[in-house]
C-alpha cells in the first residue's frame, strides 16, 4: 500500500512538472529591441542577457538615449509608452512635461530658455514601466546608462551635427557650455569621446533612490534652485506632485487587426482615424495613387487634431462608420479642405525637424514596448543646470501651444500597436514632431496592406500634406521608388533631405518562424539587436 502512494505520487509530481513547463514555454523563441542608436539598443540586449523582460530593455535603453542622443530626449523631457502584457492586457504610460502651477500665460514667447522649462516626465514614466513590469533590479537596468555617462561615449556625426547647430545659443547658459562645449568652448566633433561625470551623479541617485532620487532632495533642490535664480517657475512642490499617469487606451481597427494607440496628450487617435479611412478606400494600383490618397485622408484628419479634447469629436474620429463616409467624400473628389492658417498652429505643428526618439523592444514571452521621448525640438531648452548635466525640454513658452497650470504638453507622438488574437503582429512608432503620425500610418500601411517586409516599409518613400502642397519625400535613397505626380496636375514639392519625414523603429511577429523582426530607420544612425536565450 505504502509503495503504490509512493508510485501514484511521483506519478503526480512528474505531471505537475510536465504541466508547468508546458504552460512557462515561451511560444517565441527571441527577444528584440529597436532603438535610434547603437548603444541603446545595446543596454535593452544587455537586459535580455541577464534574463530581463521588454520592459527591463526598454528602461534600460530609454535612460541610454538620454546620455547618447541628447539632442532627441533626455530625463528632462516627456515620454509616452504603450505597451503589451504577455498576460494580455493592454496599457499606457503617460508621462509628459507638465505646466508648473504657478504658470501665467505671457504676451512674449519663448523658443528655448529657462523661461520654457516645465515639469519633467520622463524619468517618472521609465521609473513607472520598470516598477510595475520590469524584473530585474532598477540599479542593473540603468548600469548602461551610468557607464556611457560616466566613462563617456563616442558621438555618432548626426548628433554631433545636432549639436553643434545650436552652439551659439549654448553660449547663453553657462550650464550648457559645461556640459555641451568641449574645453575650447567648441561643439563636439563627430567621434569625440564625451563623458558626463554630473549626469553620471544624477542617474546614480535615482538608480539608488528611485522617484524620490530626482523629484525630491538634492537633485530637486539644485533643479529649482538654478530654474528659479535664472527667470523660470518651476517649484520643489511642483516636481514632489508629479506622476506618470496610466494612459487612455485607444482602440480601432486596420487590415484586419485590432489597432492600440494613446489618447491625449498622445496624438493617437488621430494614427487611427488615417489607418481606418484607408482601410475603407480602394487598395491603391500605383505609387501615384497611394500618395495621393494619404495625401487627401492625412490632410482631412489633420483638421481634427484641435479636437481630439472634446469627448464627442473623439468618438466621431474613431468611428469606423464615419471613416466610410469620409472615405467616400475623398473617393468621389466631393471632400473641401481649407489649409488651416499657419500663424493659427503651435510652432511644433510647422517645425521644419522634429527632434524625438522612439525605441521599440519585445521579448519572447509576449511582452511588447512601444515608448517615444522627447524633448523637442533640437537640444530642448538649450538649457542644463551646470550641477545636473542634462538639458530640459521646451514646454512654455507657446511651442506646443497655450496651456494652463497643470496641463500636461500634447504632441503628436503615436507609439502604436497592431494585435490579432490576442498577439502582437506589429510595434512601433517613430520621431519627427508633425511628421510622426504620418510616418507610422505610413509603415503601418506598407507592412500590413502592401506586405511590403518590414526593413522596406520602413526605407520606402513617405509624404507629409502641407498647406495646399503634397510634400514627397525625394533624397537619392528613394528616388527610383517615388511617385511619379506631374507638378502641372497636382500641387507638390520634393524635399531633398533625408529623416524630415519621420525616423520609425518597429518590430513585427514572423509567425512562420515564431520569432520578432526588428526594423531601424534607414534615415537615423540607429540599430536593431536580438538575443536568443541559450
Amino acid at each position: 500500500m505504502k509503495v503504490k502512494l509512493l508510485y501514484t505520487i511521483s506519478v503526480l509530481s512528474v505531471i505537475l512538472v510536465l504541466s508547468c513547463s508546458t504552460s512557462n514555454s515561451k511560444a517565441i523563441s527571441n527577444n528584440a529591441i529597436s532603438t535610434a542608436h547603437p548603444l541603446a539598443s545595446l543596454a535593452g540586449k544587455h537586459m535580455f542577457e541577464q534574463n530581463g523582460n521588454a520592459f527591463d530593455a526598454a528602461v534600460a535603453a530609454g535612460f541610454a538615449l538620454a546620455v547618447v542622443e541628447p539632442s532627441m530626449s533626455g530625463i528632462g523631457g516627456r515620454l509616452q509608452a504603450l505597451y503589451h502584457e504577455a498576460s494580455g492586457k493592454v496599457g499606457g504610460v503617460d508621462a509628459s512635461t507638465q505646466v508648473p502651477m504657478h504658470y501665467k500665460s505671457q504676451e512674449e514667447k519663448y523658443a528655448y530658455g529657462y523661461e520654457t522649462i516645465g515639469i519633467p516626465g520622463v524619468v517618472a514614466g521609465l521609473l513607472k514601466l520598470h516598477g510595475h513590469h520590469g524584473s530585474l533590479p532598477l540599479q542593473t537596468v540603468m548600469e548602461p546608462a551610468i557607464r556611457y555617462a560616466e566613462e563617456g561615449y563616442q558621438i555618432l556625426p548626426l548628433e554631433a551635427k545636432r549639436q553643434q547647430s545650436a552652439q551659439t545659443i549654448f553660449e547663453q547658459f553657462e550650464g550648457t557650455k559645461t556640459h555641451f562645449l568641449n574645453s575650447d568652448g567648441q561643439a563636439f566633433q563627430a567621434g569625440d569621446l564625451v563623458i558626463q561625470k554630473t549626469l553620471a551623479y544624477t542617474l546614480k541617485q535615482i538608480a539608488a533612490k528611485g522617484k524620490a532620487g530626482f523629484y525630491e532632495g538634492e537633485i530637486a533642490e539644485k533643479m529649482v534652485e538654478d530654474i528659479q535664480a535664472n527667470g523660470g517657475i518651476l517649484t520643489l512642490e511642483d516636481l514632489k506632485n508629479y506622476e506618470a499617469l496610466h494612459a487612455e487606451v485607444l482602440e480601432g481597427s486596420f487590415q484586419g487587426t485590432d489597432v492600440y494607440a494613446l489618447n491625449l496628450p498622445s496624438y493617437g487617435a488621430i494614427t487611427i482615424q488615417i489607418l481606418q479611412i484607408m482601410d475603407q478606400l480602394p487598395p491603391p494600383a500605383t505609387e501615384e495613387d497611394w500618395a495621393k490618397q494619404f495625401d487627401r485622408v492625412t490632410a482631412l484628419a489633420y483638421t481634427y487634431r484641435k479636437h481630439q479634447q472634446n469627448r464627442d469629436s473623439l468618438d466621431k474620429i474613431l468611428d469606423v462608420k464615419q471613416a466610410k463616409v469620409w472615405a467616400d467624400e475623398i473617393e468621389g473628389a466631393e471632400l473641401k479642405l481649407v489649409a488651416e492658417a499657419i500663424n493659427s498652429m503651435p510652432k511644433s505643428w510647422t517645425a521644419a525637424v522634429g527632434h524625438t526618439s522612439h525605441l521599440t523592444a519585445t521579448d519572447d514571452w509576449g511582452n511588447a514596448v512601444s515608448l517615444t521621448q522627447t524633448i523637442g525640438p533640437n537640444m530642448g531648452s538649450k538649457v542644463a543646470s551646470k550641477d545636473l548635466g542634462f538639458l530640459y525640454a521646451v514646454s512654455l513658452g507657446g511651442y506646443l501651444g497655450e496651456y494652463k497650470p497643470g496641463d500636461r504638453s500634447n504632441s503628436h507622438i503615436t507609439p502604436t500597436l497592431f494585435m490579432k488574437d490576442g498577439k502582437v503582429l506589429l510595434a512601433l512608432g517613430a520621431a519627427g514632431g508633425s511628421r510622426i503620425v504620418t510616418a507610422v500610418t505610413q509603415v503601418a500601411h506598407r507592412y500590413l496592406a502592401q506586405k511590403h517586409p518590414l526593413d522596406k516599409a520602413l526605407l520606402l518613400p513617405r509624404i507629409y500634406p502641407f498647406q495646399d502642397t503634397l510634400w514627397i519625400e525625394d533624397h537619392e535613397e528613394v528616388r527610383s521608388l517615388n511617385a511619379k505626380i506631374n507638378p502641372k496636375d497636382y500641387p507638390i514639392k520634393r524635399i531633398n533631405q533625408k529623416a524630415r519625414f519621420g525616423r520609425v523603429h518597429a518590430i513585427s511577429y514572423d509567425s512562420i518562424n515564431k520569432k520578432w523582426t526588428g526594423a531601424a530607420d534607414p534615415d537615423w544612425e540607429g540599430t536593431v539587436e536580438y538575443y536568443t536565450q541559450p
